[in-house]
This record gives C-alpha cells, structure tokens and sequence, in this order.
C-alpha cells in the first residue's frame, strides 16, 4: 500500500510538471505524448498488464480491460483529424482510478487488521511439563495428556482441563464478552483465553489443530466461501455486464458518425463519447463494495462474540420471520438439580443410587445432576449392558438387575406402569421415573433455571419484527408450559423426539411468509438435526463445543440468547450497507452513462462516476466493521 501511495504522489508532481510544458512550451503532438508517457506508464503498468494477462487467458473483460482501453484511446484521439489531444485526462484517470484502489486496499486491510487483531488467540509456544522440566515449544508439538504450565497474562494454548490451580480467564476475544471466567480444578478451559491471575496446570485433551482457537479462525477465515446471493449475483453480473458495456461502446464510437455530414469529422467526437462511457461503466464499485459489505459484516460479528460462516448465511438471518428455540441449555442454563425424590418399594437413597449407576458414562445434563444428587456413586456395584435409546432414557443392568431410567415413554418400552404422583402436579420440573425389572420403582422431579436474558431475548426479538417465537423440547409439558408462559413465547410443543423436532421445523417451515426465513438457536450437541434443517441454523453457547461450532451456521460464543438479537440486527445493517452501494453506484452510473450517450459529460464527470462512487461505497462498506 505504501509502494502505491508513492507512486500515486510521484505521478501527481510528474502530471502537473507534464501540464506545466504543455501550457508553456509549444511542442510537437507526438512530444507531448513522450512527456505524458511518462507519468501514464508510472501509474499504470500495473493495469496494463493485468489487462494484457486477461486477453492473453481469454478472459479481457474487467474493470482493468475498461480502464486500458480507454485511457489509451484518450491518448491516442488527439492524432485523429479536428481532435483535442487528452493527455491530461488519460493520466488523470488512472490516477484517480489507482486512487480508488488505495482506499479499496485500506479498506480490505483494516477489514482483516481487525479480525487479524480478534483472531490473534493462538499463542506461538506452549510451556508443557516433560521429564521434570518445564520447555517452551511450538503447540502444534504438543500431544493429548501432556500437562501444560499457563502464567498469568498469557494465552491458553490448547484445549484441557485444569489440573491444579485456580484463576479467572479473559474469554473477550471468543465471546465479546468482558467479564472473566472463575476456573479451577477438573474445569474445562479452551484455547484462545487469557489467564489473568493464578497460574494453571492443564492437561490437554486436543491437539492444536483441533482446538477451539484453531478452529475458530478456520471458520472466520474460510467464511468468504460461502457468498451471498447478492455477492453471488454481482459477480455474475459483472461477467455479462462487462463485455455488454465493450460492445456498446465500439457501437457508439463507430455507428454515429455514418449518419453525420462527414465520418471523419464526427468519428473523433464520438470516439470521446465512447471512450467516456467506458470509464463510466466500469463495475468496480459494485464488485469491490458489495463483498467487502459482507465481508466487514463477518468481521464486526466476530467481534461481538457472533461467528457467520458467510455472507449467504448473513443475509439469511436478517430475513429471519420465525425464530425457534430448544429449551434445555439455550433457554435455560441446562444445570439441573434435583428437588424431590418419590420412591416407591424402595428408598429414597436406592432409588438415586440406581439412577446415578445407570447415567454413570451419560454427559446429558440430567444424568450430571442425578450423579451429583448421589455423590458416592463410584462404589463396587457392578454395572453392565449400559445402552441409550434414543428420546427414552437409558438402561443398564445394576447387580444384575435390569433398572432403566428415564421418560414415560422408557417405562412403557420397559413394560412398567407408572404411578401417578399429587405432590410432583404442584412442581414444575422434569420427571425421570425409574423401574426395576419391568417394575416401576419411582420417579424424581429435577428443575432446571431459565437464563437470566432469556426474557430480554424474546422481548428484543419482537421488537426487530420476528412474528414468531417457538419453543421445542423433548420435556414435559407442564416444565414446558411454565417456561414459554414466563418468556412469553408464542407457541410451544413439548414432549418431543429429535426426529419430531425436525418434524415440527418443517410444518413451520411451510408456513412461513414469502421472503422470511427461519432461525432454530439450539446447544449444537443433540441438535445437529433440526439446525442442518432450518434456513439458518444457530448454535449457543458455542465456547469449546466442538458440534456447536460445526454443525451450525451461526455460533453465539456464549451462552447469552440475548445475543440473537445483535446478531440478526447486525445482519440487517450490513444487508442495509450493501443495498446503499449497489443503488447509489447504480444510480449514478446509468446517469452519467446517459449524458455520456448525448456528449454531456466530460472525463471528469467519468472518473467521479467510476473512482468517486467506488470510494464513497467502499468507504459506506467500512461502516459494516463497527458491529
């Protein structure tokens, strides 16, 4: 950028000095054009090549190709009969042209300073533990199980889990977030934080180029694959646009002038016109503006702790009409506990001693809270046959019984007939009932808590305009019933399989209004599903989930639903930014095109139409950068 700048500077002294001879010294034509040569060849061998590249390969018609021709035409036109000579407007166009790419270039290199400067959270070493000592080394040599040392004030290498020490962690960089994170022993960290505190000793449990960091980056950095339709539709339309323009102009500059008293006298005149409306016509502000839109879109997203794998996803999510939730772990925390225990044939504490054996291996919510419930849980008991089935619960044989755990549904596969309990119709919460050999041996209600910006979520959501909020879940519909009548949801189903969630989706899907789309935020774990099933499909709580990151369109780093809502109003700004370009550029294109049809512009209003326009929408892109 520098090397452009001082060739910008050098050919604007080296232009005026060639305007200076032409005023002052009387030389010969072809002169002049040696004088002018010189500052033209500065500023635009660059060009010229790239043009002469693209006719070589068989593909001339870009904005390169457009600016050639007509500067070198400019050049030339003054040696036909009755013609002025526009040296000065020849070079004053590239000029101006290489002008436009400057602030193209400091706007791309902002773009990716600024998610370079966000991405920046994969450390150069990793201090890991071997044969007693403690070595500085590349991460990418580190291996899973190996114990890493994390000072404060440095970044976490890899993914792991905190073996000894306690500290609070800066996650503002994956989540947007500021407020640090308390960790400490058999706590889960991922790579990218920043340990402010105590020091940590983490075992790793990924490999660098597996880890949270590295992942993410990949996704921020591949997220221009996925275009838009607006971005897709540009380029497209350049490539028929382009040669269209070429035509034209060849017929503006050669059909006229049979009409004309004498062909060659108005041949240069319409030459002027053509070359004129070539430089008009060049498509840069459109093909630059519109993904560089998106592209600082993505990156003031990221920002914010929002991660969009691309500008058509982007463009999805500010149409969205419907929005649908999961309950457990989107709408609420997922951190159950249990708050009643009704036994029947056997006690209480049996009754959590068999469930916690059986969600021995589970990592569902509910089973952590069922294993907390009955904290001696790794006894001698012998447990065999573990096996999940799937919207049901889980079964295992415990001492050589088989005992299952789960849903009504598990106790009629399991042949049991539940009772009917009076105390659990005055709690709300989720009912895990429990049977004993195809007998049923009792149930126990665990609740889980709505986030705290769950509420402002729905109401945030509203106020953009999403006609509809829904709640799908695989819990009871009483739990489900108290949840969307405290968020105020518009419609909820409860009770509901994976393959039923997908169901469900799609009867929305069906009814959505023309140009809508739907949104379905869930965990990313168990919801793989129904987010590959939606228009946009929105991961939360994104934050060392592996599925969440892959398996979703969009990731909300954190576990904040609030953060929808910045996310779609983020979505419709820059969609708004890319439409100002493509009507401004537009408009005053075909404006000036059809002056300089009837040889009311000159060259200057040309370059204004083609470096002036892609300036100013380059300069509007950069707004989409400030989330």
């Amino acid at each position: 950028m520098n090397k452009k700048l001082l060739r910008i500077i050098i050919t604007a002294i080296l232009l005026s000095g060639a305007w200076l001879v032409e005023k002052n010294l009387n030389l010969p034509m072809w002169q002049m054009l040696m004088v002018y040569l010189v500052p033209y060849l500065l500023i635009s061998y660059d060009i010229l090549a790239e043009a002469w590249e693209g006719i070589r390969e068989g593909d001339p018609f870009d904005e390169d190709f457009l600016m050639s021709i007509a500067t070198l035409g400019a050049l030339l036109i003054g040696f036909l009969p009755g013609a002025e000579n526009q040296y000065l407007e020849a070079v004053f166009v590239m000029l101006f042209f290489q002008t436009g790419e400057l602030f193209e270039d400091y706007a791309e290199d902002k773009s990716r300073d600024s998610i370079s400067d966000l991405m920046d959270i994969r450390p150069d070493t990793a201090n890991v533990e071997r044969d007693g000592e403690v070595l500085s080394v590349s991460p990418e040599t580190v291996g899973v199980g190996e114990r890493i040392i994390v000072r404060p004030g440095e970044r976490i290498p890899l993914d792991g889990v905190v073996v000894e020490g306690r500290s609070s962690l800066n996650t503002v960089a994956l989540t947007g977030e500021s407020l640090p994170r308390d960790v400490g022993v058999e706590d889960e960290v991922v790579s990218g934080c920043v340990n402010i505190s105590g020091m940590l000793k983490v075992k790793t449990t990924k490999i660098f180029n597996e880890s949270t960091a590295s992942k993410i980056i990949a996704l921020v950095e591949n997220a221009g694959e996925n275009k838009s339709k607006s971005e897709s539709f540009i380029t497209r339309f350049a490539r028929v646009y382009t040669p269209i323009v070429v035509f034209l102009a060849l017929a503006l500059a050669f059909i006229p002038p049979f009409f004309a008293d004498s062909y060659t006298g108005a041949f240069p005149v319409w030459l002027y016109r053509a070359l004129t409306f070539l430089v008009v016509s060049c498509p840069c502000a459109l093909v630059i503006s519109v993904p560089l839109t998106f592209f600082g879109g993505i990156g003031g997203a990221a920002r914010r702790g929002i991660l969009v794998k691309g500008g058509n996803y982007m463009e999805t999510l500010a149409k969205a009409g419907i929005v649908v939730f999961d309950k457990t772990g989107t709408l609420t925390k997922g951190i159950f506990s249990v708050n009643a225990v009704h036994p029947e044939r056997i006690s209480g504490t049996e009754l959590l001693h068999l469930s916690a054996h059986v969600e021995r291996y589970s990592t569902h919510p509910i089973a952590a809270a069922l294993r907390q419930a009955y904290p001696d849980e790794p006894d001698k008991c012998s447990v065999e046959n573990v096996e999940e089935v799937a919207g049901h619960g889980i079964r295992a044989r415990v001492n050589g019984k088989l005992v299952c755990v789960g849903n009504a549904k598990m106790m009629a596969f399991s042949g049991a007939r539940i009772h009917e309990c009076e105390q659990c119709k005055e709690q709300v919460g989720t009912t895990i009932h429990v049977s004993i050999d195809g007998e049923y041996a009792g149930h126990i209600v665990i609740s889980d808590e709505v986030k705290a910006d769950a509420e402002e979520a729905i109401a945030r959501l509203k106020e953009l305009g999403v006609e509809k909020v829904v709640m799908l879940t695989g819990d009871r519909r009483e739990v489900a019933a108290s949840v969307a009548a405290r968020l105020r949801l518009d419609d909820y189903k409860a009770g509901l399989l994976p393959t039923e969630k997908v169901s469900k989706v799609e009867e929305l899907l069906r009814s959505k209004p023309v140009g809508r789309s739907l949104a379905f935020v869930g965990d990313g774990i168990n919801d793989a599903p129904v987010l590959a099933r939606a228009d946009v499909g929105i991961a939360m709580g994104g934050l060392g989930s592996d599925a969440a990151i892959e398996a979703a369109d969009v990731v909300l780093m954190d576990d904040k639903p609030s953060k929808l809502a910045t996310a779609i109003k983020i979505a419709r700004r820059t969609i708004s930014i890319a439409r100002q370009n493509v009507v401004f550029a537009i408009s005053v294109k075909v404006a000036v095109l059809v002056l300089a049809t009837f040889g009311l512009a000159t060259m200057g209003m040309a370059v204004f139409a083609d470096v002036g326009v892609m300036v100013l929408a380059v300069l509007n892109a950069m707004r989409a950068l400030r989330a």
